[in-house]
């Protein structure tokens, strides 16, 4: 199969990608049925995406306009205006625009753009439209309305959804509809946010390239040659196309951070309980965590002030009050914040020359907004990668166990081995069809960990491991009040540069399986581009609960940079 170019053909009437019509409302879906379904669980196909708009996104621009039959375009703001979540807000408070042209410009951009990007898995066109259309008389009314009300938002395809499906892009649950709203989306209800769909990702997050899912590989805005990041790469990749202001990831070991920095835009892992993961696939549970992406830290800063909070249905949700994150990014003067920098992490093996520049030149902004740059070391960083991929892996194993097809997730149709009988046949053919290859290395991996005689070896070896990296951080907490360093070792790689070689590929989270594995608040921020022209992102950490410090340093250094202005094809 041939991992670079597109596998899924948006046409109408090949059920691959189609408008469906249920509940009232209109949803843009990729289906998994078309092509071949290949031993991996992926899908393969002789055709690839159409350069042109196909039927299905046509119909997006008819049902925003109203009508199928009108060639009359709509009157909307310019397109720059959905590179902010502030400037919408803004602009639908003075009347300059309505959530209807904001919603209808979001879908008028997936139509043009994500035939080449393969960034959407879910358009609920008519959904948003109608939200869209709520919130504008509302606010004719004179009622009162959300902190997001007509902002588009898209959602990564492994958070709950009563409205869309939640397939994790897995053929596992290809035709999943959850009964419940996850929490965070939930909270975006309430907000009056226009959620416009489901975003591409690795198969149930686990990939650092967005190149696992089901439906094809995700491509870079920037470079369609190149990956996006991973797993949260679609939603990235929707912000960095101009297709919504904004997008919920979530991070198990990098996967909002990474994307980020690949992407251009900014990336926000929250503390570990901080966001609730009530409605959230799982991954690795004591990994996991869902967090927002914008373009900057003043939209990631209002996202986070809405999805934040205690949910009493979530046992590792922390109940504690929730600062106004917008007001910690009012000012720029970083005198008296202490930045520790890891030198021996920018001495590593495969750190690209363009990325330590990029953190050395960040050093220096932030020293000229008054910060006093600090060395620090962290001791076990070496054993971050090697920790995590004991410890997720493991969780991951016994997550997954749920998908048998009895209980979750896809049947087998196949016969019935006799060996083994009914019941065990079909768990057993049902896994093999359902998951993709990298799905099955890490189970695999995990199952062998936590078994007689390897758990205290391995597992239990990782645990502890884990506590020192905490202690680490810890004790350079004690000395700095933000940790500086790069968010991923290069630039993004072309597609199909590291799929057949898993190591090469878990070191893509060099850099920051560290956060998650201590469990404290991470952001990636725009900071240069390499000599390609594509972007690259500076990381900053903060200790637990200390997002507002993150960001405030990273609205501060974007008041003194311009890197996260920078658009795809733009100077």
């Amino acid at each position: 199969m041939n991992h670079g170019a597109k596998t899924l053909e948006r046409c109408e009437g090949d059920g691959s990608s189609k408008i469906h019509r249920s509940g009232g409302h209109v949803r843009w879906s990729k289906g998994v049925d078309s092509g071949q379904i290949s031993p991996d669980g992926r899908i393969e196909s002789d055709v690839g995406y159409s350069d042109g708009l196909s039927a299905d996104l046509a119909d997006i621009r008819s049902i925003s306009r109203g009508t199928a039959d009108t060639d009359d375009t709509f009157a909307s703001p310019p397109l720059s205006m959905l590179d902010s979540v502030s400037a919408i807000l803004n602009a639908l408070a003075s009347g300059d625009a309505s959530a209807r042209q904001i919603t209808e410009q979001s879908l008028e951009a997936i139509a043009q753009t994500d035939p080449k990007i393969n960034a959407v898995t879910h358009v609920a066109a008519e959904t948003a439209l109608a939200t869209a259309d709520d919130v504008d008389r509302r606010r004719a009314a004179g009622q009162s309305l959300g902190a997001l009300a007509g902002v588009p938002i898209a959602i990564k395809d492994l958070i709950c959804t009563t409205d869309m499906p939640t397939t994790c892009a897995s053929r596992m649950l290809r035709d999943f509809v959850p009964p419940y709203d996850a929490t965070v989306i939930r909270k975006l209800r309430d907000a009056d946010a226009v959620l416009i769909g489901k975003t591409n990702m690795d198969e149930f997050a686990m990939g650092a390239s967005n190149e696992t899912s089901v439906y094809g590989p995700t491509r870079n805005p920037w470079n369609h040659d190149r990956i996006p990041g991973g797993s949260s790469g679609g939603s990235a990749a929707t912000i960095a196309a101009g297709q919504v202001p904004a997008s919920l990831g979530s991070d198990t070991g990098g996967s909002i951070r990474q994307p980020a920095s690949h992407c251009g835009i900014t990336g926000l892992k929250p503390t570990y309980g901080r966001v609730s993961r009530y409605g959230l696939v799982a991954f690795a549970s004591s990994l996991d965590q869902i967090g927002p992406m914008a373009w900057s830290a003043e939209d990631v800063a209002l996202l986070l002030e809405t999805i934040a909070g205690y949910e009493p249905r979530d046992s590792t949700s922390l109940d504690t009050p929730v600062p106004e994150y917008s007001k910690a990014i009012q000012s720029s003067d970083l005198r008296g914040i202490k930045i520790g920098v890891l030198r021996d992490g920018l001495e590593q093996d495969g750190l690209d020359e363009s990325v330590r520049k990029s953190v050395t030149e960040a050093m220096q902004v932030f020293t000229d907004l008054g910060a006093e740059i600090v060395d620090v070391q962290l001791p076990h960083s070496q054993y971050w990668v090697p920790t995590y991929y004991v410890i997720a892996p493991c969780e991951a194993s016994s997550n997954l166990s749920r998908y048998d097809g009895a209980h979750y997730g896809h049947r087998s149709d196949a016969d019935i081995d006799p060996a083994d009988g009914p019941l065990l046949s079909m768990y057993r053919h049902s896994r093999q069809e359902g998951f993709g290859s990298e799905v099955k290395r890490r189970i695999m991996i995990g199952t062998y960990a936590l078994s007689t005689g390897y758990y205290d070896a391995y597992y239990n070896k990782a645990l502890k491991v884990r506590r020192l990296i905490r202690g680490d951080y810890d004790a350079a907490f004690q000395q700095a009040d933000l940790l500086l360093g790069p968010t991923a070792p290069t630039s993004a790689f072309a597609l199909g540069d590291k799929l057949d070689d898993p190591i090469q590929m878990y070191l893509c989270d060099l850099y920051t399986v560290g956060a998650n594995l201590a469990g404290i608040p991470a952001i990636s921020i725009p900071a240069g581009l390499d000599d390609s022209g594509l972007p690259i992102g500076v990381q900053l950490q903060a200790p637990a609960l200390e997002e507002s410090r993150l960001l405030f340093a990273a609205a501060a250094f974007q008041s003194q940079t311009q890197f996260h202005q920078l658009r795809p094809g733009k100077p």
